[in-house]
């Protein structure tokens, strides 16, 4: 699998829907015609971000307001008052039909950057392929080992006796290929006639389930050896009930976001999960109901007239995804990509919270919700759904740690509430490292820009060494950058490149096909 971009350059002087500076923001952007997860994690490890297919890194100083990664280790994750206040609000509404009508709490989403004010360019390229198919490849052995950025393309080496232009021989060609066309068949799912698999996290939990009963026992508990034929449902059960009777414990967040109602609760909210792209069936059937409550959200909470909500607008914004549908043995068991997490309050949809699952992370893309239940805070809500759902993924794949929540934008009293979710990073435009926000606050009060790093000889340690060896697509062949050049002698475009690869950084550029015409 691989990952193919248009870059599309600097996009500046156009509105701004923070301060609403008419010729403001500044941005750069590229269209991604599919990318891999893990390509698509690097990215927005160095300030990038998606809205739709369409993946743009803001300026940062030169755009009026900065727009910093921020992001949330769910391990530390301290459930703060005021979201404590969200859960019992929404359980009290569920329980008794009881909630605060008429109270409405604006820009509460995590995600409402990218539908302020963004207009990604428009995708006026003509690339034509077969995304199925793997792609030429022309040998990589050309690349020079020098690290300098500004190096022009070398001649071959003494070694390779084909004319620059000459492609490789059918035997190379087979090889290189080889890799990109070693993706295994589906199978025909498990043997009906043994018994189901159980789940390694199933089995982590029955045995902590038992050492707990067991170390219960040996402190004089009373004998609990029958609850040892443990359910999936069971160890939370047990925990609750065997909390120390010392403590006075608060609740956890999964408890707090998993308590069960009681059976004469006046109303019931289910959360589903489902895939948005490549769209499964459960998505196809509830589409134009999830579209119907985006347009109602566009238009109480944004003020978009009726027209411009479309359903086109509205696909090309929330459902497409560059992101490619992965899922390796050792990830979850519903993949990585892109979803949409469906809240069903009585059996119709209320709000959809936008989220891409990541090799490390839980990235919240937006969330949209029906107007009428805003009196729920369902921005807030959500979030601490997302972030309680990211928890228990980290369960089965520890390398998932943290919940991205977009930008976090210093200068906007609207979007500082971001950073009131403990504990909370910031990522440095100029290293690309991550710092804590308490020691941000105080330079971003001076500066709308700030270097976030504290030692001021810290570098980019991803950044371009070596032009030759970013990937190019032309004339549907995958080449390095040097071979490129010496295919296309009046290409002038390294400027464009360089840039590109600059933002990108040496290992995006090295595994990212950058498409030139």
């Amino acid at each position: 699998m691989y990952s193919i971009v248009e870059y599309k350059g600097l996009k500046s002087g156009y509105h701004c829907g923070y301060c609403n500076l008419e010729d403001g923001k500044a941005s750069t952007g590229m269209w991604a015609h599919t990318m891999t997860v893990q390509d698509y994690q690097d990215l927005i490890d160095r300030g990038w971000r998606r809205s739709g297919m369409y993946v743009y890194k803001p300026t940062m100083n030169r755009t009026c307001c900065p727009q910093y990664t921020i992001r949330c280790h769910i391990l530390d994750f301290k459930l703060a008052k005021s979201s404590k206040k969200v859960l019992k609000k929404m359980t009290r509404f569920l329980t008794k039909g009881k909630g605060a009508k008429g109270i409405v709490e604006p820009m509460e989403s995590f995600n409402e950057d990218i539908g302020i004010g963004h207009v990604p360019s428009p995708c006026t390229s003509e690339v034509n392929i077969d995304l199925e198919k793997p792609l030429k490849i022309v040998s990589l052995e050309e690349v020079p080992t020098s690290t300098e950025v500004h190096e022009k393309p070398q001649t071959d080496s003494a070694g390779d006796n084909r004319d620059p232009g000459e492609k490789p021989t059918s035997a190379e060609a087979n090889a290189t290929t080889e890799k990109l066309n070693n993706i295994p068949k589906p199978g025909r799912g498990p043997d009906p006639d043994k018994p189901p698999c159980r789940k390694a996290k199933d089995l982590r939990r029955e045995r902590k389930l038992k050492q707990l009963l067991q170390k219960q026992q040996q402190i004089g508990m009373a004998d609990v050896s029958q609850h040892q034929e443990a359910t999936c449902e069971t160890p939370k059960t047990l925990l609750l009930q065997h909390r120390d009777p010392q403590g006075n414990q608060p609740k956890s967040l999964e408890e707090l976001t998993s308590e069960s109602l009681p059976p004469d609760a006046v109303h019931q909210l289910e959360v589903r999960l489902v895939r948005s792209s490549p769209p499964n069936s459960q998505f196809r059937a509830t589409f134009q109901e999830s579209y119907q409550v985006y347009k109602r959200y566009q238009m109480a909470i944004h003020k978009d007239p009726p027209d411009k909500p479309t359903e086109q607008q509205y696909s090309q914004f929330l459902c497409q995804s560059p992101l490619q549908a992965e899922n390796p043995p050792d990830g979850p068991d519903l993949g990585y990509g892109s979803f949409h997490q469906q809240y069903w309050l009585d059996g119709k949809i209320i709000a959809v919270g936008v989220i891409d699952i990541l090799p490390r992370c839980v990235s919240s893309v937006y969330l949209y919700y029906d107007p009428d239940y805003a009196f729920l805070s369902l921005g807030v809500y959500s979030a601490v759904r997302e972030i309680a759902f990211t928890t228990e993924l980290q369960k089965t794949v520890p390398n998932i740690g943290h919940y991205y929540m977009g930008f976090y934008i210093h200068s906007c009293p609207k979007m500082k509430y971001k950073g009131q979710y403990h504990p909370s990073e910031l990522l440095c435009p100029e290293t690309y490292n991550w710092v804590p926000i308490e020691k941000c606050r105080a330079k971003l009060d001076q500066s709308k820009y700030s270097r976030l790093h504290e030692n001021p000889n810290a570098e980019d340690e991803n950044r371009l060494q070596n032009l030759n060896k970013v990937l190019i697509l032309y004339r549907n062949t995958k080449m390095p950058y040097n071979i490129y050049r010496k295919r296309q002698k009046r290409a002038n475009d390294e400027a464009v490149v360089q840039q590109y690869a600059n933002l990108v950084g040496q290992t995006c550029a090295e595994r990212m096909v950058l498409y030139r015409n």
